[in-house]
C-alpha cells in the first residue's frame, strides 16, 4: 500500500528535528518499506529544506487561504533514503519561514500561544489537501498525520467541499504528545478557524475545545475526525482515557478524554510504541576524563556563539576544572539526564520535599560521596535558572545548558545510571538509547517508560499517587539505586546486561502500523485492500 505521512518534523532531512515526532517520521518510513509497503513523507520547507541541493521543483500549487489565493511550491527531495522505496516531499510557502530560515516552531508570546505556528500549519494542511486532490502524490491508499500540526486537514477533509475527494481516503492521526493541542479562537483573530477558511461550515460538537468553547481545538479535530487513533505506547493507551489532575500528578487525557474514550468504544484507538535503531554505537564508551575534555571542548563551542558567556556556561566550566584536579579514590558513579527542560520532563526534580529542600538536592545528598551528576538540557528558562543555581551549590551535579548530538551520544555510553523522571511520557526515546548502551535507567512509572523499563529487572522504577509521593519515591529508587551498585555488584551487571539486550524494534512497529492501524482504517472504509 501507498502511505502519505504529514508532518512537522523528519530527522531524515538536516535541521529536520526538534523532539521525539522528528525521530518517528525518520525511521517509521524506513521500516514500513522493509515490510513492502511505499511511504511519501511531506513537511514545510521552512524556507531551507527547498534549497538542498536534492530538492527539485515538481509544481506550484494555488491555495485558497485567509482570503487570498497563494501560490505554495512543491518540491521532491531525491538521494536520502535512495532504493528504500521512501519518497520525501516539501511544500515552501514565505509563511513558514516566518520564524526565521530554517526554524521550525515560533516563540509565540504566552497571551497568543501557538498563534503563528496554528496560522503557518493551517496553510501547510491546505496545501497538502490541494496537491492529494490534485493528484501530485498519486494515489495514496492511507493519509496518516502526525500531531495537531497536521490536524487541520481533518477539518478540510470533512467540511470543505473543495477537498471532499479526501472522504475516500482513510485517514490515520498519530498522537505523540496531547499536550500540545494547537487551540486557537473560532474568530476574532487574524490566527483563527474563521480568518484562515472564512466560508467553512463545521460541525462545532466535534471541532470546538471542551473548556474554551469559543476556540477550535486541532488535536481534538484530529481524534474525532480520523479513522483511527494512535498514541506512542500501550500504557499511554489507557492513561489518556482518564481525567486530568495535575494538582495530583496525574496528566491524562488533558481534557480529551471523552473523545479518546469514545475512540476507543468504536475501535478506534490503538495503542503501538515506538521503535529505536539498534546499530552499532556511533562511538565507545570513554572515560570520566575523556568524557570531562569533551565536555570542555563543547562548552567553548557554545560560549564562542554569544558576545555573552552564559553564567551555567561559566559555573560549568569551573566545575570541570575541580573534577579535573580532584583525587578521586575510585571512578565516580556516573549519573546522566540528556533532554528538554520541560515541566512535563523535570519539574519532579524541582519539587520541594518536606524540608523544602527540591529532589533534585535531595538526590544529589544520596550521590555525594561516590559519584557526579551530569544533567544536558535547555529550555523553560525557570529551569534553566533552577538547575543553573543548584550547580552553583553543588560540586558534583554538572549542568550542561546546551545541546550537542555527540554528547547525547558519549553520556548514554558512559553513564551508569539514566534518570528521567518525566510526570508523563506518551513513549520516550532516551531510555531506549541510554538502555541500548546498556546504561540501566531510573524511571517514573508511567506511559512508554511503564512498557520499556521493568523495576529491578532492566532497571529502576518509582511511582506515586501525587506530586509530593512521586517526587519522595523518586529520591528513594535513587538511593536504594545508588546503594545496590556499591554493595550487590553482580545483581547490577545483571540488570546492566538486561538493559543493554532489551530491544524495541522499529520493524514490530511497522507491522502493528499495517496490521491494527491501515488495514483495519481501510477496511472499515468499504476500500478494497492493496495487494501489498
Amino acid at each position: 500500500m501507498k502511505i502519505l505521512m504529514v508532518a512537522a518534523e523528519n530527522d531524515a532531512l538536516p535541521g529536520g528535528k526538534v523532539g521525539g515526532i522528528g525521530d518517528v517520521v525518520r525511521d517509521i518510513p524506513k521500516a514500513l518499506a522493509e515490510q513492502q509497503q511505499r511511504v511519501e513523507v511531506v513537511l514545510p520547507g521552512y524556507g531551507m529544506f527547498s534549497t538542498l541541493a536534492s530538492a527539485q521543483k515538481v509544481d506550484t500549487l494555488a491555495v485558497h487561504f485567509a482570503g487570498m489565493t497563494h501560490k505554495v511550491e512543491l518540491y521532491q527531495l531525491h538521494n536520502i533514503y535512495a532504493g528504500q522505496n521512501v519518497v520525501q516531499w516539501v511544500l515552501e510557502h514565505p509563511l513558514f519561514s516566518e520564524a526565521g530560515r530554517g526554524q521550525i516552531y515560533c516563540d509565540d508570546p504566552p497571551d497568543s500561544p501557538f498563534a503563528s505556528d496554528a496560522t503557518k500549519f493551517a496553510l501547510f494542511c491546505a496545501a497538502v489537501a490541494k496537491a492529494l486532490c490534485n493528484g501530485l502524490f498519486g494515489q495514496v491508499d492511507i493519509i496518516h498525520l502526525h500531531d495537531w500540526h497536521a490536524a487541520m486537514l481533518t477539518v478540510l477533509r470533512a467540511f470543505d467541499p473543495e477537498y471532499a475527494a479526501l472522504k475516500a481516503i482513510p485517514t490515520v492521526y498519530t498522537i505523540h504528545n496531547l499536550a500540545l493541542q494547537g487551540t486557537r479562537p473560532m474568530a476574532g483573530s487574524p490566527s483563527s478557524l474563521v480568518a484562515w477558511f472564512k466560508d467553512l461550515k463545521v460541525e462545532h460538537n466535534q471541532v470546538i475545545d471542551p473548556r474554551y468553547p469559543n476556540c477550535i481545538n486541532p488535536m481534538r479535530c484530529g481524534i474525532n475526525l480520523s479513522d483511527k487513533v494512535h498514541v506512542v505506547s500501550d500504557s499511554y493507551a489507557e492513561e489518556v482515557l482518564l481525567p486530568s489532575e495535575p494538582h495530583q500528578g496525574f496528566f491524562g487525557g488533558e481534557g480529551l478524554e471523552m473523545d479518546l474514550q469514545r475512540a476507543k468504544d468504536e475501535g478506534r484507538l490503538v495503542g503501538i510504541l515506538n521503535g529505536c535503531e539498534y546499530q552499532q554505537p556511533s562511538q565507545p564508551p570513554c572515560s570520566f576524563d575523556v568524557l570531562n575534555q569533551q565536555i570542555h571542548r563543547d562548552l567553548l563551542l557554545w560560549a564562542s556563539r554569544s558576545e555573552f558567556v552564559k553564567s551555567a556556561h561559566m559555573i560549568a566550566t569551573a566545575r570541570l576544572n575541580l573534577w579535573q584536579q580532584k583525587q578521586w579514590q575510585s571512578p565516580p558513579v556516573i549519573v546522566t539526564s540528556v533532554g528538554r527542560l520541560t515541566t512535563q520532563k523535570v519539574s519532579l526534580l524541582r519539587l520541594p520535599l518536606e524540608d523544602g529542600r527540591s529532589a533534585l538536592e535531595h538526590l544529589l545528598d544520596k550521590l555525594e560521596p561516590v559519584g557526579v551528576f551530569i544533567l544536558l538540557g535547555s529550555g523553560d528558562k525557570a529551569l534553566e535558572a533552577f538547575m543553573t543555581e543548584v550547580s552553583a551549590k553543588r560540586s558534583h551535579f554538572l549542568f550542561l545548558n546546551g545541546f550537542s548530538a555527540a554528547l547525547s551520544d558519549s553520556l548514554y555510553q558512559t553513564g551508569d545510571l539514566f534518570v528521567m523522571p518525566s510526570s508523563f511520557e506518551p513513549c520516550g526515546i532516551s531510555q531506549m538509547l541510554a538502555m541500548r548502551a546498556g546504561q540501566p535507567c531510573l524511571v517514573h512509572g508511567v506511559g512508554g517508560l511503564n512498557d520499556t523499563v521493568k523495576h529491578l529487572d532492566n532497571g529502576f522504577v518509582f511511582k506515586g499517587d501525587n506530586q509530593l509521593s512521586q517526587a519522595a519515591h523518586l529520591v528513594a529508587c535513587f538511593s536504594d539505586a545508588i546503594t545496590l551498585k556499591q554493595q550487590q555488584p553482580q545483581l547490577w551487571q545483571s540488570i546492566q546486561a538486561a538493559a543493554s539486550t532489551a530491544r524495541f524494534y522499529w520493524a514490530d512497529a511497522a507491522k502493528a502500523y499495517i496490521e491494527r492501524l491501515y488495514r483495519p482504517a481501510i477496511s472499515s472504509s468499504g476500500r478494497p485492500l492493496p495487494g501489498r
